[in-house]
């Protein structure tokens, strides 16, 4: 996907462009989607911190940020 993605945007660089947000916004929207799962299963923020390779304190943010879905 990255391949065509940057091949297409030197034929067509606003399609690229265009591409590149809807993609952005999907992954966003399936992150928020399962950040909101793990929440509800009771996945503690060590865990996913330690998945992510990111610190506990952003891991919780995710957590409690897809409660408020």
């Amino acid at each position: 996907m990255a391949e065509q993605l940057t091949a297409t945007a030197a034929d067509a660089p606003l399609a690229a462009l265009r591409a590149a947000g809807v993609l952005e916004r999907i992954a966003a929207r399936v992150g928020r989607e399962t950040a909101g799962t793990l929440c509800d299963d009771g996945m503690p923020a060590e865990a996913v911190a330690a998945a992510l390779g990111i610190t506990r304190s952003k891991a919780l943010v995710l957590l409690l940020t897809a409660q408020d879905r």
